[in-house]
């Protein structure tokens, strides 16, 4: 006999809490140091100019993730393993083996931008801050349950709006400010061309997709109806309603916070002749004599709050697609020795991020590469999610409507375009 979900229980006082879940967290694990870094010299090295891209994506990165987690909640399982079915095994494999290395590198970046961001706000050595930060992601990601870990990750998306706050305490012209958003005046140069590329790759990333799904799955098991939504006979509706309204918010979130670190580097950077930031560290230094220590504060504090959030989506990202690719045991719910293999890709990708600070490599040549790596991967993952999430044969009566669908593939063909600009760039550079 085939589950439903009956009617709505009463509502809660707290019930839009209640619903944001996978969607605010993945939207705010968006902003990561590494993001942080790219909104910085966005603002820097052309003030306004670039705010309209905010808006430009914010349609199409809330579509993709809803074509993410409407597939992990109605087939009951990740993208990896959605996808494996699709795909050939060599392809997947190859893919997922490309969203490790740059998860990886990305973690690197981000665990070194948090140590050196602690020792610039207490003093004391970037190194050690950098272990303390990656051994306490592991050991929470590994010990703790899901059930108690995502309210501590839904907690730490609060540290981004150390961001909204240090844009209201510099002096902004919101005519000039806003008029280059709604009306801009674009430099047609390689520079500016490839910052934009930057700021949709940076957007829009492979590693939310992966996680997002997987969430669902999780909350899934979590929740009263433990069974995907395809196999329910009637209901389920509410479901869908949760996942828009959790994921439009998380996404809309993340692009306000995007949208105030350009404007707060426009207004006190870019004002000052400042135009290069190759991390979310120097543009925090670079704050504190032209915006005072407040606002450098502020700044300083958001990337290790948002870092400690993104540091396990990163980790639990490549760890969910290699379990769900070769199947094995994929939750953050389960223990240890359940699921081993899960358990030893986030840990080890966390530990080698935080080894690669070791290495010399300075964080704008990670940043890049990991950009490289991301292109790579996004556009098949996203191409095959939208074949997944318009087959009515995987997806039932819960397939994407026509909207969300051609949202979707123009979406894909935007980050399509944006990749072969950013391998152009490269080639020209």
């Amino acid at each position: 006999m085939t589950e439903a979900i009956g009617s709505e229980p009463k509502k809660p006082r707290n019930m839009l809490l209640r619903l944001l879940g996978p969607g605010l967290v993945t939207g705010a694990a968006d902003d990561d140091p590494s993001g942080i870094a790219t909104y910085s010299q966005a603002g820097a090295q052309f003030g306004y100019g670039l705010l309209w891209t905010v808006f430009l994506t914010t349609p199409f990165m809330i579509a993709i993730q809803l074509v993410s987690a409407r597939i992990g909640r109605v087939t009951g399982k990740g993208l990896a393993a959605n996808v494996v079915e699709l795909a050939p095994r060599w392809l997947v494999l190859g893919l997922i083996f490309l969203l490790v290395i740059a998860n990886t590198i990305n973690i690197a970046a981000d665990i070194a931008a948090m140590g050196e961001s602690l020792s610039l706000v207490i003093g004391g050595l970037n190194h050690e801050h950098a272990l303390i930060f990656a051994s306490a992601s592991t050991l929470l990601q590994v010990f703790v349950p899901y059930r108690r870990y995502a309210p501590v990750l839904k907690f730490l998306t609060l540290s981004l709006f150390a961001y909204v706050a240090t844009a209201l305490t510099v002096k902004i012209p919101w005519s000039t400010a806003l008029l280059a958003a709604i009306w801009p005046t674009p430099t047609i140069n390689s520079d500016y061309f490839l910052m934009v590329v930057a700021v949709l790759g940076t957007t829009i990333s492979p590693y939310l997709f992966f996680w997002q799904a997987s969430q669902e799955v999780e909350e899934m098991h979590q929740g009263k109806s433990h069974r995907p939504l395809r196999e329910l006979s009637r209901g389920g509706v509410s479901e869908i309603d949760r996942i828009k309204l959790d994921t439009t918010v998380g996404m809309m979130f993340s692009n306000v916070i995007a949208f105030s670190i350009i404007l707060t580097t426009a207004a006190v950077l870019n004002a000052h002749g400042v135009t290069n930031i190759n991390s979310a560290t120097q543009a925090a230094e670079a704050l504190r004599p032209l915006a005072g220590d407040f606002t450098f504060l502020l700044f300083a504090l958001g990337i290790i709050g948002t870092g400690l959030l993104a540091i396990p989506v990163l980790a639990g990202a490549a760890a969910y697609g290699v379990a769900e690719a070769f199947g094995w045991e994929a939750s953050l719910e389960a223990k240890a020795p359940d699921a081993a293999g899960f358990y030893s890709i986030l840990a080890a990708a966390t530990v080698i991020g935080f080894g690669l600070g070791f290495t010399g490599i300075d964080a704008i040549h990670m940043l890049v590469w990991s950009a490289v790596l991301n292109g790579i991967v996004a556009v098949p993952i996203m191409a095959m999610m939208m074949v997944i999430v318009t087959n009515a044969k995987l997806m039932g009566r819960f397939k994407a409507s026509r909207r969300l669908t051609i949202l979707g593939w123009v979406g894909t063909a935007l980050m399509a375009v944006a990749v072969i600009a950013m391998f152009w760039s490269f080639a020209n550079g």
